[in-house]
C-alpha cells in the first residue's frame, strides 16, 4: 500500500480502478518554406477558429450545467485564444523566422507561460498552465492528432495525471469519473474550481506519483484528507467500502434532513447558512435547506479578468444573490485577495515573498481606496433590495483595531458620498469581521465594543496561529482543526460576543465537519456557515444533540489537551450520537 498526501480541492470519497491520462509530447518541425508562408498562416488561423469553437462550447456547457461563473473561467480562455497581440506575434514568428504554425505557437505560448511561472507567486503560476492548455488545442488542430480525451470514457475510473486543464475537468462525465488526482496544481486553480463545481473528490499537488501506479491499480482518492491510496491493503479498503455504504444506506435520510428545522433535540436553534462563492451556488445552499448565506466570497469577479471589475459588475452580482434569498440573511464579505491577483494593483507592486503576510484582503482594500469604494457602493445600494440588516458587510483579515476603524470609516464615507450623489442605498447595514489572525482573538473582547458580528474564519486561524501553510503537503500532517489552541482561541471570542450581545458564526472547513459540531456547540456557538453539500448531514448530527451533552463533550476535549487525542475522542462521540455518520 502506498498514501501520497497533497491538497485537498473537492471533498469526499472515491474508490476505483486508477485510469492514467497522459499528456504525451507532441513532435513539431521548426522550419516551413517561404513558399509555405501563406498556407501556413491560413492553416494557423483556421486552427484558431476551430479552438474559439471549441471553447466556446465548453463556456456554454459549463453555463448551462455549472452556471455562468463557471462558463467565465472559459470566457478568460476565448479573450487570451482571440488577443490580437498573439496572433500577431504568432503571425510574425511564421513570416519572418520561416517557422512552421506549430512552432510559432509552441514558442510565444510557452515563452508567454513562463512569463506567468517566473512572476513569483502561486496565482499566477496556475495561469500559466491556461496558456498551457490554450497551447494544446491549438497543437492538436495543427497536427490533425487526436487527443486521448476523458469525455470518451465508457466504465467508471479514478483520473490520475501529472495535470488536468480546465477543459479536461469540464468534460469529465460524473457517471463514470469518480474522483481525480494530480501531481500539480493548487487550491485557487481553476481545475480546483471545476472540481468542486461537479462534486467530484480530488486531491491536487501531489508532487510525482504516477511513475509508481498502473492502469487498473486499485486507488482511493480521500478528498476530505487530501490523500491518494494506492493498491489499499484489506483492512483499509474494508474501512472506506463501509463508510461508502454507509453513506449510500443514509442519503435517502440525509434527503429528509434538507427540509428539517436545524434544532437539537431539547430545542435550541442553530443557525445553519452556506458558504458560497458564486452568484449561482445560493440555489445550491436553499435546496440544501440553508437559512441564508453566513460567506459570500466576492473573488469570483476577479477571475481571470484583465481589468478591474465595474461597480455594476459588482451590484448586479449582489442583487442576483439577495434576490435568491428573498428575506434570508446574506453577508458579503469584501475582496479577499493579493496585490497579484487584482489587475489594476498587481503590475505594480512587486511579488511578496511570502504573500499570506503580505498586501492582501482589508490591507489591500485600505491601501487601494478606489477599488475597495466601487465594492462598498455596490453593496450599499444591492442592499437597498433587501429588508434592512438582511445584507452585512464582513472585512477579511482584520488584525488590529485601528484597520477595523479604518475600514468602517471608509464605509461612512461611501454613505456621504451616495447621499450626496442622491443614490438610493441601504443605511441600515451591519458591519462586522473575520477572525482569523491570532492578534484579532486575543484583543475579541475589544472588537466586540465596536462590531455588529464575528464570524470565525477557523482555516487561516489554524494556519496562522500554528504556522502552518495548509496548502503544502510538506507540512499538512502539522495542521490540526482540534489544537488546543484554536479551541482556547475560539472560546475566548465566544464569551467576548457573549458579553456584548453580538452574534457569532464559524464559517472555516471547521463547521462543515460533523465530528466538530458538538464542540461548536458546546463551546457556546449558535451559528455555522458551511459548503453546501455538508448541511443535510449537519442538520442530521444536530437532531440528536443536546446542550448540557455538547458542553461536556466541549469540556472533556479542551482537557485531553493533544489535538490528535481530541480529534479520536470527538470521532468516537459522533458515533455515539449519529452511529450511521460516525465514519
Amino acid at each position: 500500500m502506498l498514501v501520497k498526501r497533497g491538497i485537498a480541492v473537492s471533498p469526499g470519497v472515491a474508490i476505483g480502478a486508477a485510469w492514467i491520462f497522459g499528456a504525451e509530447r507532441l513532435r513539431v518541425r521548426h522550419y516551413t518554406t517561404k513558399s509555405a508562408i501563406d498556407t501556413d498562416i491560413a492553416r494557423f488561423r483556421a486552427a484558431l477558429d476551430a479552438v474559439c469553437v471549441e471553447i466556446e462550447g465548453n463556456q456554454k456547457i459549463a453555463n448551462q450545467q455549472l452556471g455562468e461563473q463557471y462558463g467565465a473561467i472559459f470566457g478568460a480562455h476565448l479573450l487570451m485564444a482571440r488577443s490580437p497581440q498573439l496572433t500577431d506575434e504568432i503571425e510574425r514568428l511564421i513570416r519572418e523566422k520561416i517557422n512552421t504554425p506549430e512552432y510559432a505557437c509552441k514558442q510565444v505560448l510557452e515563452r508567454y507561460a513562463e512569463v506567468f511561472r517566473n512572476l513569483g507567486n502561486q496565482y499566477h503560476a496556475e495561469r500559466a498552465h491556461d496558456i498551457n492548455d490554450l497551447q494544446s488545442r491549438l497543437l492538436r488542430y495543427l497536427l490533425g492528432k487526436q487527443r486521448q480525451e476523458l469525455g470518451d470514457l465508457s466504465k467508471p475510473v479514478i483520473v490520475l495525471a501529472r495535470n488536468l486543464t480546465p477543459s479536461e475537468t469540464a468534460s469529465l462525465k460524473r457517471e463514470f469519473v469518480l474522483g481525480f488526482a494530480t501531481e500539480e496544481g493548487g487550491p485557487t486553480s481553476h481545475t480546483a474550481i471545476l472540481a468542486g463545481a461537479l462534486e467530484l473528490p480530488a486531491v491536487v499537488g501531489i508532487g510525482d506519483f504516477l511513475s509508481e501506479i498502473e492502469n487498473g491499480d486499485k486507488v482511493i482518492i480521500d478528498g476530505n484528507r487530501g490523500e491518494v491510496i494506492i493498491n489499499p491493503v484489506e483492512s483499509v479498503l474494508a474501512e472506506y467500502l463501509e463508510s461508502q455504504q454507509k453513506f449510500r444506506t443514509n442519503y435517502a435520510a440525509l434527503e429528509i434532513e434538507r427540509t428539517a428545522e436545524p434544532i437539537t433535540a431539547d430545542g435550541e436553534r442553530i443557525q445553519m447558512l452556506g458558504n458560497i462563492e458564486f452568484p449561482g451556488e445560493t440555489e445550491h445552499c436553499l435546496e440544501r435547506g440553508a437559512d441564508g448565506i453566513g460567506l459570500y466570497r466576492t473573488e469570483f469577479l476577479y477571475l481571470g479578468a484583465t481589468k478591474e471589475p465595474s461597480e455594476e459588475d459588482h451590484y448586479n452580482a449582489y442583487c442576483e444573490v439577495i434576490h435568491s434569498l428573498g428575506d434570508r440573511e446574506v453577508v458579503i464579505r469584501t475582496l479577499d485577495l493579493g496585490a497579484d491577483k487584482v489587475p489594476s494593483v498587481g503590475v505594480h507592486h512587486p511579488a511578496s515573498a511570502n504573500p499570506a503576510l503580505g498586501l492582501r484582503s482589508i490591507r489591500l482594500s485600505l491601501q487601494y481606496l478606489e477599488g475597495f469604494k466601487i465594492q462598498l457602493r455596490a453593496i450599499l445600494r444591492a442592499a437597498k433590495h433587501a429588508q434592512s440588516g438582511r445584507v452585512k458587510i464582513m472585512f477579511p483579515m482584520i488584525s488590529s483595531l485601528y484597520e477595523f476603524r479604518q475600514a468602517k470609516m471608509v464605509v461612512r464615507d461611501v454613505m456621504d458620498d451616495l447621499d450626496e450623489a442622491g443614490v438610493p442605498f441601504q443605511r441600515e447595514v451591519p458591519v462586522g469581521m473575520m477572525v482569523e489572525v491570532p492578534s484579532a482573538a486575543i484583543l475579541a473582547e475589544e472588537f466586540a465594543a465596536e462590531v455588529d458580528f464575528f464570524s470565525i474564519g477557523t482555516n487561516d486561524l489554524i494556519q496562522y496561529t500554528l504556522a502552518v501553510d495548509r496548502g503544502d503537503p510538506a507540512v499538512s500532517s502539522h495542521y490540526r482543526t482540534g489544537d488546543p489552541a484554536i479551541l482556547r482561541l475560539i472560546s475566548m471570542v465566544v464569551k467576548a460576543a457573549e458579553n456584548h450581545k453580538i452574534p457569532v458564526t464559524v464559517c472555516g472547513q471547521m463547521s462543515s465537519d460533523p465530528k466538530f459540531l458538538p464542540l461548536l456547540i458546546g463551546l457556546g456557538i449558535r451559528r455555522i456557515s458551511v459548503t453546501p453539500h455538508a448541511i443535510p448531514e449537519l442538520k442530521a448530527v444536530l437532531r440528536q444533540l443536546n446542550i448540557p451533552q455538547c458542553k461536556d463533550i466541549a469540556t472533556h476535549a479542551e482537557w485531553l489537551g493533544l489535538s490528535r487525542v481530541i480529534d479520536n475522542y470527538l470521532q468516537g462521540e459522533l458515533r455515539k450520537i449519529c452511529p450511521q455518520l460516525g465514519r
